[in-house]
């Protein structure tokens, strides 16, 4: 029992820890859908827990021995959000004369959620990998089955801080611009903290 219990706190403390600013993501996403209507909340749920399968998928197979995407490159990733940032912002540009003419969102379906999930939490397979390699296929279902709850739990968190009415307000007003910077933030952090900037130039 001590072990069961021992492999659940460190999986919480895993998840807790390597997702925190999946929880700044989700926190936009739960806002940009109230605010503007997309994504939907089940889109959001869906592509959140999405892109946590694909993540475990490829610790799991990495642990394995069979590495997927060379860590050295996974930076790149953080292309993705940042991409998604850039449309957003050029089409708030384009429609900045015409406040009827809402820009469309940032993540607008599962699959960019799932897109978005995956580029932040890149990172996450080089702590993720060599913990499933140690543990062992009993613990690894275990801190499989805490992840599948700990994205309840953060999505459920997003949702809460993403309720507030003055928040919601701000982003009606000026999410437009608001959401693609924050977008383009995460993206560019992820690609400058990798390092992959440094083997490119």
């Amino acid at each position: 029992m001590d072990g069961i219990a021992g492999t659940i706190a460190t999986a919480v403390g895993m998840f807790a820890g390597t997702n925190v600013d999946d929880l700044i993501v989700l926190t936009v996403l739960f806002l940009s859908s109230r605010a503007g209507g997309a994504p939907r909340a089940w889109q959001i749920w869906g592509g959140q827990y999405a892109g946590i399968a694909v993540l475990v998928a490829v610790s799991v197979i990495a642990a394995l021995g069979l590495a997927i995407v060379p860590d050295a490159w996974a930076g790149l990733l953080g292309l993705v959000p940042f991409a998604l940032g850039v449309r957003g912002l050029i089409s708030a540009i384009r429609t900045r004369d015409d406040p009827e003419d809402a820009s469309p969102p940032i993540a607008s379906g599962l699959v960019a959620v799932a897109g978005v999930t995956i580029a932040n939490g890149a990172d996450n397979i080089s702590v993720y990998t060599p913990v499933f390699r140690t543990i062992g296929a009993g613990p690894t279902l275990i801190t499989i089955a805490v992840f599948v709850a700990g994205v309840a739990v953060w999505c459920l968190a997003g949702s809460w801080l993403g309720s507030h009415k003055k928040v919601i307000g701000i982003v009606e007003r000026y999410g437009h611009w608001l959401v693609p910077c924050v977008f383009m933030i995460i993206g560019g952090l992820i690609v400058i903290e990798s390092g992959v900037l440094t083997r490119i130039f």
